[in-house]
């Protein structure tokens, strides 16, 4: 019997120069726990991709006794996908000279010796989900996130993609989606008009994947609706920028300010003289913060979850 080659995957081993933590290096890429683009089956990770050279599903396993990451590829934009695996799971991420602050930080950074800060060269990709997170509940853009995808991304390329999985739109499918069709999805007309817009040059925001983080984020930000904390969350994905913190966070402030410090609000401007002393590695410190699993204490009623296809 003859195996079509469509359904064949390529394939490369990656040796990493360190021990590597798949988990937590991925982890910033994962939107939420039912995440269409991402899934997690028996410690193999599978990834949807689109690459500049089409959609790819990307199966990512570690080998112990090699040494190495196993990593098949199914997709037009396979080679690509493969080619691009050292930058995902962090092969370019320079943790020299850094000194994790003392107790529990420094435990946790000991337990996760293996986490890497990951580069997926695709900006706009980044941006999508970004957008969708803006001034609501992590719930709320995880289930338009998953709406959308499961509307309109294409199926995961390959016989192995465990079900469910899928492909983000293109921008150019991303524009052809009408008003209410996104209203259905639970996206309000704010959040859609700066997600449109950015679809309409998102080529000129991919460019930007080969720009130093400074210069990324200038062309981020000179798109109406893309302020510091978008940008930031963008290049922290796109570029892994180890030294970009996402000011304006509803809850990090208070986060990283109870990890050092015990109490229970902490500003922007305070969060920052925080980590003032890790230049250039602070987003590295609130990856250990985010972590370690402490909370500030909440006061008051929590931000209501809502649905704005009823509004």
């Amino acid at each position: 019997m003859t195996v079509s080659t469509a359904v064949l995957p390529r394939q490369r081993r990656y040796f990493p120069s360190a021990p590597l933590d798949l988990g937590a290096t991925l982890a910033p890429h994962v939107r939420g726990p039912y995440d269409p683009c991402h899934r997690v089956v028996g410690g193999v990770h599978w990834r949807t991709w689109r690459t500049p050279t089409g959609s790819a599903t990307l199966r990512l396993a570690a080998d112990p006794a090699a040494g190495c990451i196993d990593a098949d590829a199914w997709g037009a934009g396979a080679d690509w996908a493969l080619e691009a695996v050292p930058a995902l799971l962090g092969d370019a991420d320079d943790a020299g000279g850094f000194e994790p602050p003392p107790g529990r930080l420094r435990d946790v950074h000991r337990r996760l010796a293996g986490m890497r800060l990951s580069r997926s060269g695709r900006v706009f990709e980044a941006l999508v989900p970004a957008v969708l997170e803006q001034l609501v509940t992590s719930i709320e853009a995880w289930r338009c996130w998953s709406r959308l995808l499961s509307a309109f991304g294409e199926p995961a390329p390959g016989a192995g993609a465990p079900d469910g999985m899928r492909v983000l739109p293109s921008s150019s499918a991303l524009l052809e989606i009408r008003d209410w069709e996104w209203h259905r999805l639970g996206l309000d007309g704010r959040r859609r008009h700066t997600l449109i817009g950015a679809a309409r040059v998102a080529a000129r925001l991919d460019e930007a994947a080969a720009f130093d983080v400074d210069d990324a984020v200038r062309r981020l930000t000179s798109l109406p609706g893309i302020g510091l904390w978008t940008a930031a969350e963008v290049v922290q994905r796109s570029h892994g920028a180890a030294d970009v913190v996402s000011v304006g966070d509803y809850h990090l402030p208070n986060t990283v300010g109870f990890v050092f410090t015990g109490a229970p609000r902490t500003s922007d401007e305070q969060m920052l003289a925080l980590l003032e002393p890790y230049r250039p590695h602070r987003q590295r410190v609130v990856r250990l913060v985010e972590a370690c699993g402490s909370r500030a204490p909440r006061y008051g009623p929590r931000m209501p979850l809502r649905d704005n296809r009823r509004v």
